[in-house]
């Protein structure tokens, strides 16, 4: 059926169902992430830390979180829905790849080198939701960008 044909047109086989499943099973992760941002704002205090600060200042720092949580939540539909699309062979789908493993490389260095080390070092529990991070990012980069390379060289 149509699953063969994409198999044949992939020239995967078991390499084909590994990324769909692997595409599907990011999306999940990141539709739920997406929608977390909802709950950070409350969960971190960020009402009452922001008080003090200037309204267009607060306003500014909830609406991007508010953004970055549906930009999130839009890649994890992305990969839900379109998984099939991000695997057959065609130059959009290694361009989106190649963008979103972007994306993520850039949120992994953000992760290592924009947030001070005393945010979570000497904290076991702080420690332990940032090594996750970044291995939950470098999933991702790494994901997404072996797939670009799949679409686009290979």
């Amino acid at each position: 059926g149509s699953q063969d044909a994409l198999r044949r047109s992939a020239g995967a086989g078991e390499g084909l169902s590994f990324s769909l499943w692997n595409f599907r099973f990011m999306g999940v992760i990141l539709v739920v992430l997406g929608l977390a941002h909802a709950y950070f704002p409350r969960r971190f205090g960020w009402p009452q830390h922001c008080e003090g600060l200037p309204l267009l200042t607060r306003q500014v720092f909830f609406v991007h979180n508010a953004f970055i949580g549906f930009a999130v939540f839009l890649q994890g539909l992305l990969c839900v829905v379109l998984a099939k699309d991000l695997v057959r062979p065609s130059q959009l789908a290694g361009a989106v790849l190649a963008g979103l493993s972007a994306f993520w490389v850039a949120r992994l260095w953000t992760q290592v080198f924009v947030y001070k080390s005393e945010l979570w070092r000497g904290k076991r529990f702080e420690t332990a939701v940032h090594i996750a991070f970044v291995c939950l990012w470098v999933y991702f980069a790494s994901s997404f960008g072996l797939g670009a390379w799949r679409q686009l060289f290979g």
